[in-house]
């Protein structure tokens, strides 16, 4: 029998999410802020600058090991505990990361850090769903989307104006007194609906058997997933002479594909499974997987190429990229209305879609000579695409779920965005150093001093050094050094646009999956799927 939906009684719905997200945020903000300053990490606890990702690395791992097993959690220790002792650790690992003294140190509160943030996302969501009717969902995942889209887009401007201004020990102490703040307003207004108060106490009758073997599995097997995904390109992947990734990825698979296994075979998994075998709620995850794939693909090469190719610091790269963020928020109250009028969800993630593939083409086609605004714009477009899909896909993935499988559910569909955007940030890694060298050899074909473009310009190069030095063997030397410094900024600048027509490609892909969906209209007064 379908029942009605139980949303939180107690407090304004508004500021219950106001109160949730801003956590949420800093914990998203936390996946990117530290990009843009690794140097200054490694030169501040004087370690190697490619030791240094690991604090990246850390902090995704742990994550990603937290996220399927926070329903489990959230079901057995009530999910506001769970979630006020998430902010919590979150605030007090952040004060540690700034303290640390040395690069292991830093590495060990970035893996708590990762953990006490891995619960947020999920739990945020739970309770948007828990505290607003269906018809009022698309509202509510908009103010979430405004989270998760907006703070790694804010991410590398504010990492880089920190650190070029301060120390890089403050893009960890600033979410000391927000973390303090969110901490006190969670604790006033969040409560845990009737249901979920007798699941766990029906859940506490029992005996806890925990699944040691399930857990162990999936954190082996995502632990290694991200190791391979943040050192791939460096070892090479399958060419690695020293085996480390081959023996990463086996490991992996053979881990998840036990854990999978074996999870579907226990009778009280700490991964539950089944939201998967629900078409919408499965094509949603693939769908924000790869669209995040995209989103941080870009994220991590848009400001690694202004630096490198068009001279810009941090600051100036983040506040080219800023004007994305500020459409973004634009954008999302208007999808918000649009749900809440009965919108089918699916056409707004298809719009989303097509206008992130546009976007990304548009990026894909820039060269060399543009200005900023001329970079501004399509970066605008793609930002805006991902705004339109994000909360639609949330409300089409929990549509047809049963209640019950509402926190396995949402631990899985964040975990499959982590996981996306560390694909998309490896494959964009990848992509960019690969085609490179490919670009390269194509140059080859024509930088000869047989072509009459290279000589009349390798003449004019000569004479010029040959004026201010009067050394023909050297004013030669340094010519050639112009025309391959140039060759070197065109295949690289070529790399980076292959890596946006890439995910232009992706992008389109996620069309057909919305069209697969089933109808996704939040109606007033709808019931739930029964339990």
């Amino acid at each position: 029998m379908d029942q009605p939906q139980e949303t939180n009684p107690s407090g304004n719905r508004w500021l219950i999410a106001a109160a949730v997200t801003i956590p949420t945020f800093m914990e998203v903000l936390d996946t990117s802020i530290a990009n843009v300053a690794l140097r200054h990490i490694a030169g501040g606890l004087s370690a190697a600058e490619d030791d240094s990702e690991w604090v990246i690395t850390s902090y995704l791992a742990a994550n990603a090991i937290v996220l399927p097993i926070s329903g489990w959690l959230s079901n057995h220790f009530g999910r506001r505990n769970y979630f006020l002792a998430s902010v919590a650790l979150f605030t007090l690992s952040s004060g540690l990361c700034g303290m640390a003294t040395g690069l292991f140190q830093l590495i060990l509160f970035r893996v708590l850090q990762g953990l006490a943030g891995g619960g947020l996302q999920p739990s945020t969501q739970a309770v948007l769903l828990d505290t607003f009717p269906p018809e009022r969902q698309g509202a509510a995942m908009t103010v979430f989307g405004m989270a998760a889209l907006i703070a790694p887009i804010l991410g590398p401007t504010l990492g880089g104006w920190i650190t070029d201004n301060y120390e890089w020990r403050w893009i960890f102490y600033i979410n000391i007194p927000v973390g303090l703040a969110a901490l006190g307003a969670c604790a006033a207004v969040i409560h845990d609906p009737p249901y979920l108060e007798r699941q766990r106490a029906e859940l506490r009758s029992k005996p806890i058997r925990f699944d040691y073997i399930g857990l162990g599995l999936i954190a082996l097997g995502l632990a290694c997933l991200e190791v391979v995904l943040s050192k791939g390109q460096e070892w090479d992947w399958l060419g690695d002479p020293f085996w480390r990734a081959q023996t990463l990825m086996a490991v992996m698979i053979v881990s998840l594909v036990a854990a999978v296994v074996w999870e579907l075979r226990r009778r009280d998994p700490v991964v539950d499974l089944r939201p998967l075998g629900e078409r919408n709620f499965t094509l949603s995850a693939i769908t924000v997987f790869a669209a995040f794939g995209a989103l941080y693909g870009a994220l991590t090469s848009l400001p690694a190429m202004l630096e490198v190719l068009f001279g810009y610091d941090a600051t100036h790269a983040g506040l080219v990229m800023s004007p994305a963020g500020v459409f973004s928020l634009l954008m999302m109250p208007i999808v918000g209305y649009l749900l809440g009028r009965q919108f089918d969800a699916r056409w707004l993630v298809l719009a989303g879609a097509l206008v992130m593939a546009g976007g990304f083409y548009w990026m894909s086609r820039l060269n060399l000579e543009v200005s900023p605004s001329q970079i501004v714009w399509p970066r605008v477009v793609q930002a805006v695409g991902t705004s339109i899909l994000f909360a639609p896909l949330n409300v089409a993935a929990y549509m047809y779920l049963p209640r019950h499988l509402r926190a396995p559910a949402v631990g899985l569909y964040n975990l499959l965005r982590n996981e996306g955007g560390s694909v998309g940030t490896s494959v964009a890694k990848t992509l960019v150093e690969r085609r490179q060298q490919l670009h390269l050899w194509r140059l080859d074909d024509e930088l000869t001093p047989f072509n009459s473009n290279v000589r009349e310009a390798l003449i004019g190069i000569e004479n010029f050094f040959l004026g201010q030095t009067g050394d023909p063997a050297g004013s030669e030397i340094r010519a050639w050094q112009v025309i391959d410094n140039l060759r070197q900024e065109q295949a690289l600048s070529l790399s980076y646009f292959d890596c946006f027509w890439f995910f232009a490609v992706v992008s389109l892909v996620l069309v057909p999956l919305a069209l697969a969906m089933r109808r996704s209209v939040a109606e007033k007064g709808a019931h739930l799927v029964a339990e």
